[in-house]
């Protein structure tokens, strides 16, 4: 039998990285260059949160821009992997009874998505889905929508959750990536690799009775919530990795989690 595909959280960072060569897209390079070739890509992006859940079953999304003050550069950038209508009707089939819009026109491929597989899957050659957060919904609810998507893994589709595991603009210190990271988000990530090493995923869930740390960590839900369909995903045997480490701006921090 073969092994299931792996899932993969990416702390995706500053929208720029879509342009450069540093140590988080070489190492985005490298994850792509090690993975079995997937039928088809399923991203849960930070980016796509809004209030229900939807899926892109476009032939063709668009590439989206959906940020601004950024160089001319980035706006230019266009990541033309086809869609799958066919994964998406078999996500809307997995997350019954959820109701899961078909969206057919209005999204496409965000930046949580694109500014990472530009790297991973630099030729744009493999259908790529994304699936919405609903932001009136609990993490429980997200973790739950994490198991019930787990079968796609066997089907060779990869799970990707897109976002950052400690990401707070707020203390952010724009213009300078070097900075010392704040104490609570080195504390908060090693707790969470900790608990992730030891398949503990309930404190994860309930992520906001760990305390001041969670809660500088992931002042808002949008991008901590990816890392939950992830972890949801787990199969029988998988091991856990962390292939990207380091923070970005003292707040933000780069790491990838990978199951299998």
């Amino acid at each position: 039998m073969n092994k299931p595909m792996p899932a993969i959280f990416f702390g995706h960072g500053n929208p720029l990285n879509a342009l450069l060569r540093n140590q988080y897209t070489e190492a985005w390079s490298n994850i792509g260059n090690s993975l079995p070739r997937p039928k088809a890509v399923l991203c849960v992006s930070a980016h796509w949160y809004l209030p229900g859940t939807a899926v892109t079953a476009m032939v063709q999304p668009r590439t989206i821009h959906d940020f601004g003050g950024f160089p001319v550069e980035l706006y230019e950038v266009q990541y033309p992997a086809p869609g799958s209508p066919e994964l998406a009707h078999r996500v809307q089939s997995l997350l019954a009874p959820v109701a899961v819009e078909l969206d057919e026109e209005s999204w496409g491929l965000d930046h949580g998505t694109w500014s990472v597989l530009c790297h991973v899957f630099p030729n744009a050659d493999i259908p790529v889905v994304q699936l919405s957060i609903d932001e009136t919904q609990p993490p429980e609810f997200h973790y739950e929508l994490g198991k019930r998507l787990a079968p796609l893994r066997d089907e060779g589709v990869l799970i990707v959750g897109s976002g950052n595991l400690v990401h707070n603009l707020h203390t952010y210190a724009w213009g300078r990536h070097n900075v010392e990271p704040f104490d609570w988000a080195v504390r908060f990530e090693k707790l969470a690799v900790e608990l992730l090493l030891k398949g503990n995923h309930a404190p994860l869930v309930d992520y906001e009775s760990l305390g001041r740390d969670a809660l500088l960590s992931a002042p808002t839900p949008d991008h901590y919530l990816p890392l939950l369909y992830v972890i949801g995903s787990r199969r029988p045997g998988d091991e856990v990795s962390f292939p990207v480490e380091g923070f970005d701006g003292g707040s933000i921090s780069m790491l990838s989690v990978q199951l299998g």
